[in-house]
């Protein structure tokens, strides 16, 4: 026996009656609904809004803060951190990292943008840092494709220019403060000719080295050239001790003698102005002047020939007068 026929007519009876306002009502409050959610965005307190009308760049900056904008993605709005101090690495990786263009990804990549040859014809591993800010937010976004890739590239060519144009001991040691200072002018110069909307804060070398296999004889020949250094600051010490030493006994000698020569002369002047006032005063009387200077003569010598007797010529009797013997 078969079963009866399905009876749509009763499954309509049996399901409610349906109500179209309600559901224009509630797609009316979703359209809503999207229209806010798409419509209200944030700009952090480090950024600058960048927003795209039917792609096309509108001319203002939206600043941070709540905003609105046109929903359906009708606006797209692009967030670029321009308060942001970024870096990128070059030769070594910081570890944290998540922007995949501030440090090389693999140990190979690292290596080989850090291998470089310097004027002299020296191979130099060199470890270096490019802090920049975005300054142009536009220019950044739209202006260059890939503009983290752009300017690593861009890094690692100016380097290589620079260093190329030293010797070793430059990129060791000396030459490091120029080598800065000229990288990040011609970094700076070259973005600029792109447009890329960046300013380039500070470039800073870390570490520079030999290559691994050659260190060991560098490091013998920076050891010999820090003897030298040693031995040439000795032996400066020494001549700067000894040479104003002697400068200052010759500058006393001639001093003492300067003292001298002035004191001769003096004395010489002093005895000429006597002797012309004597003969002066001798012309004047010469008989006194001559007894005078007789008896002051006398006065003189008279006391340094010890002791002395005048006898009479008519004198018989001397001995008694001498004692021969004092004691």
């Amino acid at each position: 026996m078969s079963d009866p026929p399905f009876d749509l007519s009763e499954l309509r009876d049996k399901l409610p009656e349906f109500n179209l306002g309600a559901v224009k009502w509630l797609v009316l409050a979703l359209i809503v609904v999207s229209a806010l959610l798409t419509s209200i965005y944030s700009v952090p307190a480090d950024s600058e809004g960048v927003i795209l009308r039917f792609g096309k760049v509108k001319k203002e900056v939206v600043k941070p803060g709540l905003h609105m904008k046109l929903p359906f993605m009708i606006d797209q709005v692009f967030k670029v951190p321009v308060e942001r101090q970024m870096k990128q690495e070059f030769g070594f990786v910081t570890a944290g990292v998540t922007d995949r263009t501030q440090s090389p990804s693999t140990q190979e990549e690292r290596e080989a943008e850090k291998s470089m040859v310097s004027g002299d014809l020296n191979a130099a591993q060199v470890d270096w840092v490019v802090q920049y800010r975005i300054t142009a937010p536009e220019l950044y976004l739209f202006e260059v494709r890939s503009p983290g890739e752009t300017l690593r590239d861009a890094s690692e060519a100016i380097m290589r220019e620079v260093v190329g144009d030293r010797t070793i001991d430059e990129v060791i040691t000396i030459g490091r403060e120029d080598i800065q200072i000229e990288v990040q002018e011609k970094l700076q110069k070259l973005l600029d000719d792109y447009k890329m909307g960046i300013s380039v804060s500070q470039i800073q070398l870390k570490e520079v080295n030999p290559p691994r296999q050659v260190k060991p004889a560098f490091n013998e020949v920076n050891e010999a050239q820090q003897e030298q250094e040693t031995s040439v600051n000795i032996a400066n010490g020494e001549y700067q001790k000894v040479i104003p030493q002697a400068k200052g006994q010759a500058d006393q000698k001639v001093s003492e003698a300067e003292g001298y020569a002035t004191q001769r002369i003096n004395e010489a002047e002093g005895d000429v102005a006597r002797f012309t006032a004597v003969f002066a005063e001798y012309l004047k009387a010469p008989e006194v002047t001559r007894q005078r200077l007789y008896l002051e003569t006398m006065g003189e010598v008279l006391p340094q020939i010890g002791n002395k007797m005048i006898l009479d010529k008519d004198l018989q009797q001397v001995l008694p007068l001498l004692q021969l013997n004092p004691q």
